[in-house]
């Protein structure tokens, strides 16, 4: 009985064993034969897949963390401008800028004739140490020759930083000798400092440059009003021309020293991101100083978080011309192998509730990029009426009128300053003719230069030794023809650009923060308003 109702089922089973064998062999075919076409399309993974596929089947062998790194920024470019992704390679002299020190020798250079020049030396840094000047020449690093094609900024970052306490060897040739010297030098931490001028601009006027915000800016600021309080200042100009952002909070905490308890200096809200608010905490120390901020069209970011945050708030004067436009925040998210991607995930307010980040449409950065160009073509860099505001309009605290949609517009404007600008002017700067001659100046007559001890004094000098009639020789020896008429319509502007080089390449950056700021226009403006007790905005008249 058992037999025939096995027989009966034998059908039965030999086709499910028939049907499962085919399922199965379906199931391994897709998976681990060419046609991956389903898995593909199946959904988030087909990026992922499609790397596998060309890894497994293209004609050619093909780096794929190559092919990873040209395809990320694609992706990110679709979303805005500001989601960006970082190579491995990349990622580390990033975190330098922002970190507020690296580990190095200390040395700034130039590379010229394919040769590393050294520019500056750190003071008190390794390099110094050793017994490294400004004006030698390295040619050689661990006894290898280092000259030639092979110079390059990466190639001489990657041999001269390094971890700490290690050691590396240069060969240098010092200017006025042919003999090779050598020096050992321990590398150690190099500060990278964010605010690179703090000095009394008159007798009761302190300014103060902030080149970024990094990690150590709060602090530096802290040092910076402290040397400031010693000379007695009685009001603040701080200069934020040009500086790109950095982090948030080094913003927060420096608008944080300027504002009244409770105060509003920012917040961020995003999809997935519920709205956080930073306010003041009532504990600085400089709540009633009169204030200037100054701003241009490079003022982006954080530095845009602190202007607003002032301007907002009553608190001072904003000054310049409008400021970059970026009210998006992004996020720091790193891959096993040490690259990373910046995400935007929030966009950030300014306290009366306006997002100044500009327009811009999702994968075309071309209009995006060019928005400065466009605003220089439209004179918005010259005439405060030019100004196009897409933004709705929001309310101060005491009832001013500010606008979002597009950078911080300041308060008092100051157009660029374009007289004597002439196209020799322009092919001499843009061409690095001026760089490479102010160089060779200060190489030559380093012996001398190095006598003087201030900016003023040295400024005085060079002006004696019509450094203008010098350059148009060396240029019109390097390619640049002599244009008598353009060079005399430009003279105040070119004297102005070589002498400031050279004052940097001898003293720092303060002494050429200070030089270049001597008869700036929006330093003088900031000057007048405190003059005029000015800088606390008032409230506007009610039109009838």
């Amino acid at each position: 009985m058992n037999t025939k109702k096995q027989n009966r089922f034998m059908p039965l089973i030999m086709a499910l064993c028939v049907i499962v064998g085919i399922l199965i062999g379906t199931f391994y075919a897709n998976h681990f034969s060419g046609n991956r076409l389903n898995i593909i399309n199946s959904g988030s993974n087909r990026l992922s897949n499609l790397l596998h596929i060309i890894n497994d089947q293209y004609v050619d062998k093909v780096d794929i963390d190559s092919l990873v790194d040209v395809a990320i920024p694609q992706i990110l470019a679709d979303l805005d401008p500001h989601s960006v992704y970082i190579t491995a390679k990349d990622a580390q002299a990033v975190a330098d800028d922002l970190k507020g020190s690296f580990s190095g020798v200390g040395i700034e250079f130039t590379i010229r004739q394919d040769t590393i020049r050294v520019q500056n030396v750190v003071k008190n840094g390794p390099a110094q140490r050793a017994g490294i000047l400004a004006g030698d020449k390295i040619v050689s690093v661990d006894g290898k020759p280092f000259v030639g094609k092979i110079v390059t900024n990466e190639e001489a970052m990657r041999r001269l930083k390094g971890p700490k306490d290690t050691k590396v060897k240069l060969g240098v040739v010092r200017y006025g000798q042919k003999k090779v010297k050598y020096f050992t030098i321990t590398r150690g931490d190099i500060p990278q400092k964010s605010i690179t001028a703090a000095y009394m601009l008159d007798k009761n006027t302190g300014y103060i440059k902030v080149r970024s915000f990094g990690e150590t800016t709060y602090p530096e600021m802290l040092i910076a009003l402290a040397q400031l309080s010693q000379e007695n200042f009685k009001s603040l100009v701080i200069d934020l021309r040009d500086n790109t952002g950095g982090y948030m909070n080094s913003a927060v905490q420096m608008a944080n020293e300027f504002l009244p308890k409770n105060k509003l200096i920012v917040y961020m809200e995003g999809r997935k991101s519920p709205r956080q608010d930073f306010r003041s905490d009532g504990h600085g120390s400089y709540q009633k100083l009169p204030l200037c901020v100054l701003i241009n069209e490079g003022s982006a970011s954080a530095s845009e978080i602190f202007a607003g945050a002032i301007q907002d708030n009553d608190r001072g004067t904003i000054i310049g011309r409008r400021s970059f436009g970026k009210g998006l925040v992004q996020q720091q998210l790193g891959f096993p192998d040490g690259s990373m991607i910046r995400l935007t995930i929030a966009r950030y307010y300014t306290p009366s509730g306006r997002c100044i980040q500009k327009p811009f449409t999702a994968g075309d950065t071309k209009d995006y990029e060019s928005d400065i160009v466009t605003r220089y073509e439209h004179g918005e860099f010259f005439s405060q009426d030019s100004i196009k505001h897409q933004g709705p309009a929001y309310h101060t605290g005491i009832g001013r009128t500010v606008y979002g949609g597009g950078g911080i517009t300041p308060d008092i404007f100051v157009p660029e300053d374009t007289l004597g600008m002439t196209s020799y002017y322009k092919q001499a700067a843009m061409s690095g003719l001026i760089l490479q001659f102010a160089f060779t100046y200060t190489d030559n007559n380093r012996p001398k230069l190095n006598t003087f001890v201030d900016m003023m004094s040295l400024s005085k000098y060079l002006v004696q030794q019509n450094t203008v009639e010098q350059l148009a020789a060396y240029a019109d020896k390097n390619g640049l023809k002599r244009r008598n008429l353009m060079i005399r319509k430009s003279h105040k502007l070119l004297e102005k650009f070589i002498n400031s080089r050279i004052i940097y390449n001898i003293m720092d950056d303060q002494a050429w923060t200070a030089y270049i700021n001597l008869d700036d226009p929006t330093i003088e403006k900031a000057l007048e308003v405190f003059k005029n007790n000015e800088a606390f905005p008032k409230k506007p008249s009610i039109k009838k």
